[in-house]
């Protein structure tokens, strides 16, 4: 089974970068890298990332976090059908979705993240669907032309597609957006480009500090 292995976020100042997340999330660094990019992007990028935590109190402290280290609320926190959510922009311009499906806390608070997930815009979810199995991933859920979550293992980033006007409206901004996507991913599979431009590469070992 193909999975991600690591998300790498393209950043004007990966030093800055890297201490919004670990202040913000506490992210390990192996799932979410950051390197320099200067590539001219505008609007949105086409991609989500997720963190699915436990219960409303932790999406809060999430929230709390991230707005404290520089992001920017995109939509507040609120209840819906489906759970608990919002979503926030970090200061590199990445969209995060922090949610919970339950309802109400059943354990102290904590910023305890249970998934990472990187959702996918892309124009065709079919035939981009497609696309992933041939090269290995195992789908896991498929909702048509409308939704797509593949297998993943504890320790990797799940992937999942959506209508890229259905996931800028969830992410609450305009779904208009030119240049580099700002992201690159890497697993056992690249490198390659996806039918929406979304790049690969070869899994890397992350470099030991010091």
């Amino acid at each position: 089974m193909n999975a991600i292995d690591s998300v790498v976020l393209e950043v004007a100042d990966p030093q800055a970068a890297a201490r919004f997340y670990s202040a913000a999330f506490a992210l390990d660094p192996s799932r979410v890298r950051v390197r320099a990019s200067e590539a001219p992007s505008t609007g949105f990028r086409g991609f989500t990332l997720s963190l699915v935590v436990s219960q409303p109190g932790n999406v809060d402290a999430l929230m709390g976090a991230a707005l404290d280290a520089g992001a920017t609320t995109l939509k507040p926190a609120s209840k819906s059908l489906w759970g608990y959510g919002g979503v926030v922009r970090a200061p590199d311009g990445t969209v995060w979705q922090i949610a919970t499906s339950a309802k109400k806390d059943t354990g102290p608070v904590t910023r305890d993240v249970d998934d990472l997930v990187l959702l996918l815009g892309v124009e065709d979810v079919k035939a981009v669907k497609r696309f992933y199995v041939e090269r290995g991933f195992t789908v896991a859920k498929s909702f048509g032309g409308k939704y797509v979550e593949f297998a993943a293992g504890p320790d990797s980033v799940r992937l999942s597609l959506y209508k890229r006007r259905g996931l800028a409206k969830v992410a609450g901004v305009p779904a208009e957006g030119t240049g580099s996507h700002r992201l690159v991913l890497t697993g056992a599979g690249g490198p390659f480009s996806d039918p929406d431009g979304f790049v690969w590469e070869p899994a890397t070992p992350v470099a030991a500090a010091g």
